[in-house]
């Protein structure tokens, strides 16, 4: 998508150690109308996967995850990194580790909201290593329900996601690939 490599670029801040900072679009500050966008490119290209939920882990994961769940008109269900005091019911829970936090977190979800049979689309704001993905994926399984596509944002083809999450067998859709981040360059496959 030629308008989000274009943010990229310009927005971006590559921080070294393959750490990519679009804070003023996507992870702290959100573009709304970017964001609208995204999502209904996410939902074209996964529409055929026919979920019934969308899936995301909390914070920088939502508002892609939000816009791609409206375009499909489908609900958005998030994991939590922790439990608030509403949350008395049964959960499902997985840890990975945080690549911009660097340390180990842990995913859950309700099982009111994720329920057996579910079709669930996972999306997310970047493909790096795939261990949030793959703790989205586990908490799925969990509970009986099914993967059917991964989409994200920004994908950082250098890490390996992809490969990671290939054992899925589920389409994998990334709206921006970069190929390498090294000199202090950010460059697109």
């Amino acid at each position: 998508m030629q308008e989000l490599k274009e943010r990229i670029l310009s927005e971006g801040r590559n921080l070294g150690r393959g750490i990519l900072k679009v804070d003023s679009f996507l992870n702290h500050q959100i573009d709304p109308a970017l964001m609208v966008r995204l999502g209904d490119e996410l939902a074209r290209r996964l529409r055929d996967t026919r979920p019934t939920k969308v899936l995301t882990a909390e914070t920088s994961g939502i508002a892609p995850a939000l816009a791609t769940a409206a375009a499909l008109n489908v609900p958005l269900v998030f994991a939590r990194k922790s439990p608030p005091l509403t949350m008395d019911y049964t959960i499902v829970r997985e840890q990975c580790k945080s690549r911009t936090h660097d340390k180990m977190v842990e995913l859950m979800v309700s099982t009111e909201y994720l329920r057996p049979g579910d079709r669930v689309l996972i999306i997310d704001d970047f493909l790096a290593t795939a261990q949030t993905i793959n703790a989205l994926a586990r908490l799925v399984v969990k509970v009986n329900a099914i993967v059917v596509g991964i989409g994200t944002v920004i994908e950082k083809e250098f890490e390996r996601g992809r490969a990671n999450a290939r054992e899925l067998n589920v389409p994998i859709e990334s709206l921006a690939v970069i190929a390498s981040m090294d000199d202090g360059k950010i460059i697109f496959k």
